[in-house]
């Protein structure tokens, strides 16, 4: 979703928007939804999202499931990619600010695996 209160989508490269959070001396200072245009893109999405997120100018990413393809081009970009939670997006900036996420060091979740949205 757009906004912090909006759930976690369970899937990276098909998910309607990515909320792009300034962070700044552990506190939120602004939001941006950027929509992903490659979220009903037949094949290559995981590509296209982790070129837009990697276009946005962000330091680490945050999901509940990333597929291989776009967990490669992340890397490729130097971005840190982090192991989200059901739950929303703000639960998991918290976690995040936190430090209480696993960094990830390989896709979680095969090609095409299913949104429950």
């Amino acid at each position: 979703g757009e906004k912090l209160e909006n759930e976690m989508d369970a899937k990276f490269g098909r998910c309607p928007y990515f909320l792009i959070v300034e962070i700044e001396d552990g506190k939120i200072k602004g939001t941006k939804a950027v929509e992903n245009t490659a979220a009903m893109q037949g094949g290559g999405a995981g590509i296209t999202a982790a070129q837009i997120v990697g276009n946005e100018g962000v330091n680490a990413v945050i999901a509940i499931n990333f597929g291989p393809r776009a967990f490669t081009v992340l890397k490729e970009l130097e971005i840190d990619i982090y192991q989200g939670a059901p739950g929303t997006v703000a639960e998991n900036i918290q976690q995040f600010i936190d430090e209480k996420l696993a960094k990830l060091e390989e896709a979680t979740g095969p090609i095409g695996i299913e949104s429950k949205s």
